[in-house]
């Protein structure tokens, strides 16, 4: 069974409406459990639990949150070396353009690299004009459509990559499945 945790802040609840699109996202894979946890109700045993985690947080002046930040600091810090290995992402939400939602998903696969969870970032555009380079980001809350397909898009792709990697799912790879649509016939 694949186990996918999103992980999120919120104040406003956009953030939150992030962490459900990729939570959707990751269920469209075959055999995928998904966990759904605001900061305040996580525990570190649903962080050592999970294959693969998706990390949410508001932008505050350009970096994660103060709770999201505590979180790894206090109640992740006697789990070091019990999730190496595991496989991560972020998203992030703030108030406006140039908000800074890149460097607070930036910094959010910092500390998530400092846990040594394998992270990543999404090559391949979710519309005309948005990626998930760093992570899927949001201004307010995720009303366009694009905007939404990057958030399930990024989950998605952490439970094919958790499937291909942690269960010996290659069928699951990303690029296979793009090799596959690609073919004639």
């Amino acid at each position: 069974m694949n186990k996918i945790l999103v992980l999120f802040d919120s104040a406003s609840g956009n953030t939150r409406s992030m962490a459900a699109l990729i939570a959707e996202g990751a269920q469209t894979i075959g055999d995928t459990e998904v966990r759904l946890r605001h900061i305040d109700e996580a525990s570190a045993d649903d962080v050592v639990w999970c294959d693969g985690l998706a990390v949410g947080s508001p932008t505050n002046m350009g970096i994660l949150s103060w709770k999201m930040k505590r979180f790894w600091d206090e109640t992740m810090h006697a789990q070091w070396m019990k999730v190496d290995g595991k496989i991560a992402c972020a998203f992030s939400s703030a108030g406006g353009f140039g908000g800074g939602q890149e460097m607070a998903c930036l910094s959010i696969l910092t500390v998530l690299m400092n846990f040594g969870f394998l992270v990543f970032g999404v090559t391949d555009y979710a519309g005309k004009l948005t990626t998930a380079h760093y992570g899927a980001i949001a201004v307010r809350e995720p009303r366009d459509e694009e905007i939404k397909a990057a958030c399930r898009k990024l989950g998605r792709r952490l439970a094919e990559w958790t499937a291909t990697y942690i269960h010996a799912r290659p069928e699951e790879h990303p690029a296979r499945k793009m090799a596959e649509r690609a073919m004639p016939g």
